[in-house]
Formats: C-alpha cells, sequence, structure tokens
C-alpha cells in the first residue's frame, strides 16, 4: 500500500473517477449516433475513447494505489502501456481517414500530449519498482491522475459539442473574418 499522506487522495481521486465515466457513459449515450453511425467523425470516436482512456486510467491507478501490500510501480507501468497502445491506434486510425475526413488529424496534437503524459507515468512506474515507497514517483503518479481529469473532461466537452472561448478558438476566429471580410475599396 502506498504511504498514508497519499491515502485520501487516492480515496477521491477513485471515487472522482468513477463518477467521470459513468459520466461519460450517459453523455454517450443521449446520442449514440455521433460515434456509432457509419458516418460517424473519426475524431468523435477519438475523443470518446481517449475520455474513457483518461479516466481509467485515473481509476486503476487510484485502485491499486489502495490495495493493502501491493505496490504501484507494476500497475503504473501495465496502464501506461495500454494507454500508449491506445494512442498508437488512435493515431493509425486517424491517419486511415484522413481523406475522406480531412480535419481528423487536428486531434494529433492532444493524442501527442497524451503519449508525453503516459510516458511519464511509465517513468514513475518504473522508478517505483525499484523503491515502492519513494515519494517522488507517487507525487508524480498523483500529478498524472490530474491531469488524466483534465484531459477526460476537455475531452469530453469537446465530444459533446461544448463551446470553445479559449485563446486559441478565438484567434482562429478572428483570421478567419479577416479572411472572409472583402478588401478595403482602393
Amino acid at each position: 500500500m502506498i504511504a498514508e499522506r497519499f491515502h485520501d487522495f487516492f480515496v477521491a481521486s477513485a471515487g472522482v473517477a468513477g463518477a467521470l465515466i459513468g459520466l461519460l457513459f450517459v453523455a454517450i449515450s443521449v446520442a449514440p449516433e455521433r460515434l456509432l453511425s457509419t458516418d460517424a467523425q473519426q475524431s468523435h470516436r477519438v475523443r470518446a475513447s481517449t475520455a474513457l482512456t483518461a479516466f481509467s486510467n485515473a481509476l486503476t491507478i487510484s485502485l491499486f494505489a489502495l490495495v493493502p501490500d501491493m505496490g504501484l510501480g507494476w500497475p503504473a507501468i501495465s496502464v501506461s502501456l495500454v494507454g500508449i497502445g491506445f494512442v498508437a491506434g488512435a493515431l493509425w486510425s486517424l491517419l486511415r481517414v484522413r481523406r475522406e475526413q480531412p480535419n481528423a488529424l487536428s486531434d494529433a496534437s492532444y493524442l501527442a500530449g497524451t503519449s508525453v503524459l503516459l510516458l511519464y507515468q511509465l517513468s514513475c512506474g518504473i522508478r517505483l519498482t525499484g523503491d515502492e515507497h519513494a515519494g517522488g514517483p507517487v507525487s508524480g503518479l498523483c500529478v498524472v491522475v490530474i491531469v488524466c481529469f483534465l484531459v477526460g473532461v476537455a475531452r469530453a466537452w469537446e465530444l459533446i459539442g461544448g463551446p470553445s472561448i479559449g485563446l486559441k478558438s478565438q484567434l482562429a476566429a478572428e483570421v478567419r473574418r479577416h479572411r472572409e471580410e472583402p478588401p478595403p475599396p482602393a
């Protein structure tokens, strides 16, 4: 079992992850055609899968951290490798549909960021196999769990079509507006 000082964090995060997974399933069940129809956008499928993978990762790490006499290194390694496999498959699926769905590759940057997170998790897991009570790698996994929640929520928000009013979207809207404006009279 992980150090007692991390216990409350992992209890809370396991509960949060379970609730978020449930909400994700509800969101998907409300509009399943966005994911299941034959003309569904691959980017929607990748967003849903990324959210589920992020939440499942956080849940798995949190639950294994609570098992008495169980080290956290090997579970963190295993879950990170599964996640890296998901990212590879998701990128492959986006590349496969890029001709029919040219905007699908816009999700690749999110997947690259998820890869970095999973590689960091892998590093923490490897360090924990040498010393299961090392506070630094466990703290690192706590950060991974928090970032997984943020990634999952962001991807779920995009999946349901929530509005994007961040700086990036506003700059893109301004560029589009300037391109569409007629030139001033000479």
